[in-house]
């Protein structure tokens, strides 16, 4: 909208707003006349009642001066919103001029305009299928890595330090999938969840078909490690954006139904590559894997925006200039203003801590059981049952989650990262292959508990309009201890000759982790007197900083509906 057409807006506003008050004064007035009138004779006090309401008749308004220069772009954006809403409810106005009175003489509202509300259904549960499908697939192949950790030791066995090499092909798969995901937020904002998804599952693809071509463990870091990883961030953090958009009320039980489904991924996904090792190569196992990174390219189709198209902003004054430029897209595209707020910065850093010994029982966890217990050969149990009850998890946490209101939802997390780093603990102390079982379950189970409340939380710290770029930004801060994690737990193996040692190491971080996340609804409760919003306010606050000023993330200008 350009600038005359905001001014010839608030002109429409300011006359409306006269002309119904003012209406709304006349009609007082010659109803109290009407006694007089009567006492006087019917036809001159007809006339005196209508001379009496020709003259009290509104004139129009004079048209306002013309915008200071010193108002800057503090008045241009004022008006742009005005205006925006003036035309959104236009259609409202036009069915009856008592509607109109009422729109417009109940004045500027006091809080932000809300902005646009999610269906909470309808074609919103076709994504929570496709979402559920990339989840499922995504780290259904990340947490049965134990499965292919086994079958890529079996082509190096000669090397003294086996376990820390191999390990790295999967700790770098998952470390890129975290480290990529502050891009992945700038790429979801400009142009949308559905081509981010769809792109990223494009390489993941690739990725996997390519490592099927080589035996080389060295070859293999980069074909499964980095690009596999990195499509796989590219492809999974629209998921959670895009569920943003459909819901709200749902959100929690929305996301627990993704992440919910997703872990029956993860309980076939071992099953289904230990029937595949018996009558396959380990090349042809890769490219069935990459077949369900081609179902999930053509799923992310489904990540439909929401909002119309719109045009981008136009160019400020003085925005000619190559520097200023450059700085406005930084800021938009980099907002570091997410970590000006302490509770969104005592957060991520208790969840990057816990990171470092999160991913470790996936991938040593079978190498572990095959050295202790020889003689049971269903050791690929041990990840069924993490997926099992990961789901259950992901369910009752979602559904748990929507009942207990703002920031006290972190508290669930900080039970499930205590008793995580318990569990990894309790490993090494187990005697019989039935009490690792047994501890396995309690894993999946705190696992659920932390994965499905990372978003709901995100969206309480700063709000659905930087919930992207807040997800990114926290998951690239995991991306370093989650790859750490396995390589250290696997020389630690290759030195002492045992696992003990490496899972003790395993609980450690989670429960540091969940000891400072205690801190964040503590030190949220202390910033409220001194005049800072609480997270229910935060939600329909947009930041300047973020592209669509005035949409939800991963809704582009540029994105059509399909």
């Amino acid at each position: 909208m350009t600038g005359g057409e905001e001014e010839e807006g608030e002109e429409e506003e300011g006359g409306m707003r006269a002309c119904l008050s003012l209406a709304g004064l006349g009609g007082h007035s010659s109803g109290a006349g009407a006694p007089g009138g009567g006492r006087g004779g019917g036809g001159r006090a007809a006339a005196a009642a209508a001379a009496k309401s020709s003259a009290e008749e509104p004139q129009p308004p004079p048209p306002p001066p013309p915008p200071m220069a010193s108002l800057g772009e503090e008045a241009s954006e004022a008006q742009g919103r005005w205006a925006a809403e003036a035309e959104a409810g236009g259609q409202a106005e036009a069915g009856g001029e008592g509607e109109a009175g009422e729109a417009w003489g109940s004045g500027p509202p006091a809080g932000p305009p809300p902005g646009p509300q999610p269906p909470e259904g309808g074609f919103g549960w076709l994504v929570v299928a496709a979402a559920t499908w990339c989840s499922g697939s995504i780290f259904g192949i990340h947490n049965s890595f134990g499965m292919l950790f086994e079958m890529l030791k079996d082509e190096a066995r000669d090397d003294p330090n086996l376990e820390f090499k191999t390990a790295w092909v999967g700790a770098l798969a998952i470390g890129m999938l975290f480290f990529c995901s502050p891009i992945v937020s700038i790429f979801t904002d400009r142009m949308g969840c559905r081509t981010t998804a769809a792109s990223g599952a494009a390489i993941a693809f690739t990725g996997l078909l390519a490592t099927s071509f080589t035996n080389s463990l060295s070859i293999r870091y980069f074909t499964y490690g980095i690009v596999f990883g990195c499509g796989c961030s590219f492809a999974f953090q629209p998921s959670l954006v895009i569920l943003g958009h459909y819901f709200r009320r749902r959100l929690g039980l929305a996301n627990g139904i993704v992440t919910g489904s997703s872990s029956i991924f993860s309980m076939s996904f071992p099953f289904l590559l230990k029937v595949m090792s018996r009558d396959m190569e380990l090349a042809h196992i890769f490219q069935v894997l990459s077949a369900f990174m081609f179902v999930l390219m053509l799923l992310s189709l489904t990540y439909r925006p929401l909002l119309p198209p719109s045009a981008d902003s136009p160019a400020q004054p003085g925005g000619h200039s190559p520097k200023p430029q450059c700085l406005a897209h930084l800021r938009k595209y980099f907002n570091l203003g997410i970590f000006r707020q302490k509770t969104y910065c005592i957060w991520s850093f208790g969840i990057a801590t816990a990171a470092l010994g999160y991913f470790i029982p996936y991938v040593h966890l079978v190498n572990y059981a095959e050295k202790e217990f020889q003689a049971t050969e269903k050791k690929w149990v041990l990840l069924v049952c993490v997926g099992a009850t990961s789901g259950i998890g992901r369910l009752l946490s979602g559904r748990v989650g929507d009942f207990i209101p703002g920031l006290k939802k972190i508290y669930l997390q900080v039970v499930a990262f205590l008793l995580l780093g318990l569990m990894c603990m309790m490993i090494p102390q187990c005697r019989t292959f039935e009490g690792v079982v047994v501890v396995c379950l309690f894993l999946g189970l705190c696992d659920g508990f932390f994965i499905t409340l990372m978003a709901p939380i995100a969206f309480e710290l700063v709000g659905p309009m930087q919930a992207s770029q807040a997800i990114g930004y926290l998951l690239g801060m995991m991306s370093l201890p989650i790859t750490a994690g396995p390589p250290i737990a696997g020389y630690l193996n290759d030195r002492l000759g045992n696992y003990h040692l490496a899972f003790y190491f395993a609980g450690v971080p989670p429960i540091l982790g969940g000891t400072i996340l205690f801190f964040v609804p503590l030190v949220h409760q202390r910033m409220l007197p001194r005049g800072r919003p609480d997270s229910s306010q935060d939600k329909a606050v947009a930041a300047e900083t973020i592209l669509n000023g005035k949409l939800l993330p991963g809704s582009p200008a540029t994105e059509a509906p399909i």
